[in-house]
């Protein structure tokens, strides 16, 4: 992720959400090399309002990024993203981030990730796998 988008700022229900599923030392030192800043949404009442639709990680993201007028939001629940884009976001997803790996050269091949993920819960049909797997120039 930091090579590809150099610094990263998530606000603090990604930072717990993401501490159950990526070791604690990990993303302290993420956050010690500065390329990944944990910061709260300024407009608590817009992420307030949207926590009535979306999850808390969601909705604080989505208002972070409008306030920093960020280039991109990464975003993988569909409600999310259409609301992220009804808003003027620009979204990309887990799998397009692996595919602008592959396409930069940053990984080799997406194929295992893609596994990987699937095996602790990532939710995808198989037409999108194969999709995936087709337009990293891979085999099923």
């Amino acid at each position: 992720m930091r090579k590809l988008f150099g610094a990263i700022i998530i606000p603090p229900s990604v930072r717990n959400e993401i501490k159950d599923s990526v070791s604690l030392a990990a993303l302290n030192q993420a956050i010690g090399a500065n390329w990944l800043t944990v910061q709260a949404a300024q407009d608590a009442l817009a992420v307030q309002l949207l926590k009535e639709e979306l999850d808390a990680g969601e909705s604080e993201a989505i208002i972070l990024a409008k306030e920093l007028l960020a280039d991109l939001v990464l975003i993988d629940e569909r409600a999310a993203t259409r609301k992220a884009r009804s808003l003027g976001l620009r979204v990309i997803g887990t799998l397009g981030v692996l595919l602008m790996g592959k396409q930069t050269g940053h990984i080799t091949a997406v194929k295992p990730l893609l596994d990987h993920l699937l095996t602790f819960g990532f939710r995808m049909s198989t037409d999108l796998y194969e999709q995936v797997l087709k337009d990293a120039n891979e085999s099923v």
